[in-house]
């Protein structure tokens, strides 16, 4: 039953591992390569660079996976490409429209304006041509996630990183500086658009059959369907921005009161602080067509097991991450920023982050299940009174804390966000959460923790002591008894499809059986 959640979301994990290692390898090298001055005035611009490509895609991303999901599941393949299409040409409009106004509007009144620092100018214009490139791709991938070939996301993502980091190096090395850094983001976008392109030309046609002869699309069918992707569309846009600002609104508040040196420092942690995303995006991607799926078809079984294992298996790993991020932060930022010690000034803006990023996940998780089920409304209130109390507490705590002060209030946003978005999900799933699993997850977490505590907390000790946590962690459960004989059961079938590593997995859960269930 859970087969297609866990296959779906293991892609996504491989994809997102990609995105994230690969948005890390760019960071860390332009870290290195500008210094922490430079690095400010990249870490400046990047909020505004997603907060217009999430305007740009116009929520349409999510609206195609939904619709084309529940097209197939139903077999009208024909309306499934039309959707495509339909989307395909707002998306395009609109990635235009917010280019040119980027560059041309709202970069001059930034620079000059708001954050007072000139410097930022020719970088944050450089943001509106990577717009329509963004946009595009982000079209075809949600026609992608649509029909369940995560895979797909997987390619695009890793040509776009891979081109972004080999351009932009090469243009910092040779003297663009920040500039050049920006234009290796925009030819990686370009490249990432021409492998989704042969991907949709090549390979989709299996999945979504050509059109059939007596099918009739007329321009009064496609008004209609513009209206309901809109329909759809509109709070998830607005649940994307104020999303995008959760993520970004410190940057943006810190570059009114800091200088580029503190916002380098906040950028060298920002990106760390969130690796456990990784697994509640990878999770939250696939859940929300695999949701919509079960809850067309009034599968109401189906759906609560997606919600309780969601839950279950993303906080399996996502709470132990954040806990041992928050305890070893600043020698995880002196081995990974080796050649410039001073990032390590960030250290307590990671601690705090990687807590609220806990939060954050199961957010996230929430929200897709939520948008899954046809309520994105919902999520939609609630970021955007987050992103409000998240402006309020950084305008307040920033001038004062400085970095520590915006991921303090950040985290408390993440808290306030979550309990109600939880509430939601099982009020209208009608699902029981799987309150024995996360509490023996927390015991676990919390024996961990306190083993942490104790280690010295020194570059030295810290590959030795994340190994001694893991080992650690992983018996803490076997005591707490934490797994059950279904979990075993699917996490064998699963391991059948993971290669040449299969044997080492199965005899890890043979372990497990011999000591839970003798």
């Amino acid at each position: 039953m859970a087969n297609k959640l866990i296959r779906g979301s293991l892609i996504i994990l491989i994809g997102n591992i990609i995105f994230r290692l690969g948005g890390y390898v760019y960071r860390f090298l332009m870290a290195i390569l500008l210094g922490p001055t430079a690095y400010g005035i990249l870490g400046i611009t990047l909020p505004f660079q997603g907060i217009f490509q999430t305007l740009s895609a116009g929520g349409l991303p999510p609206a195609i996976a939904k619709y084309v999901a529940e097209y197939e599941a139903i077999n009208e393949h024909d309306m499934a490409r039309h959707t495509i299409y339909t989307a395909l040409k707002i998306m395009i409009f609109l990635g235009l429209f917010f280019g040119i106004l980027m560059i041309f509007v709202v970069s001059p009144w930034l620079a000059y304006g708001y954050l007072e620092k000139p410097a930022a100018l020719i970088p944050l214009q450089i943001v509106g041509l990577i717009t329509p490139f963004s946009v595009i791709v982000g079209a075809f991938r949600g026609a992608f996630q649509g029909v369940y070939k995560m895979e797909y996301i997987v390619y695009t993502r890793a040509v776009e990183q891979l081109g972004m980091i080999l351009f932009a190096t090469a243009f910092v090395l040779i003297g663009l500086s920040t500039v050049g850094a920006l234009w290796g983001t925009v030819l990686g976008y370009s490249l990432s658009v021409v492998v989704a392109i042969y991907i949709f030309k090549v390979h989709m046609p299996k999945y979504i059959p050509k059109p059939s002869e007596n099918f009739v699309f007329t321009r009064k069918d496609e008004l209609t369907l513009v209206g309901t992707l809109v329909k759809f569309s509109i709070p998830v846009i607005i649940t994307a921005i104020a999303e995008m600002l959760i993520y970004n609104i410190c940057t943006i508040v810190m570059g009114r009161f800091l200088t580029f040196e503190d916002i380098g420092f906040f950028a060298a942690a920002d990106p760390i602080a969130r690796l456990p995303l990784i697994i509640s995006i990878s999770i939250a991607t696939t859940i929300l067509p695999a949701s919509s799926e079960a809850f067309k078809l009034k599968d109401n079984l189906t759906l609560q097991k997606y919600v309780s294992e969601a839950y279950k298996y993303s906080l399996l790993f996502i709470v132990p991450m954040c806990v041992g991020l928050a305890l070893f932060a600043s020698p995880t930022l002196r081995i990974l920023y080796f050649k410039n010690p001073a990032y390590v000034a960030g250290a307590s803006a990671l601690a705090i982050l990687s807590i609220g990023m806990t939060f954050y996940s199961i957010f996230a998780i929430s929200t897709s299940i939520i948008q899954g089920i046809g309520n994105p409304r919902i999520p939609m209130y609630i970021l955007v009174g987050g992103t409000i109390v998240t402006g309020v507490l950084n305008w307040i705590m920033v001038p004062s804390l400085g970095i520590a002060g915006g991921a303090l209030a950040t985290s408390i946003a993440c808290f306030l966000m979550m309990v109600p978005c939880i509430y939601f999900v099982f009020k209208l799933t009608k699902t029981k959460a799987p309150t024995k699993s996360i509490v023996k997850i927390l015991i676990a977490s919390l024996i961990m923790g306190i083993f942490a505590l104790i280690i010295p907390k020194t570059t030295l000790y810290l590959f030795p002591s994340i190994f001694a946590c893991i080992i650690l962690y992983f018996f803490a459960l076997i005591l707490v008894k934490f797994f059950q004989k279904e979990d075993i059961d699917s996490l064998r079938q699963l391991s059948s499809k993971l290669g040449p590593i299969a044997k080492i997995v199965n005899r890890l859960l043979n372990l497990i059986e011999k000591l839970e269930f003798r």
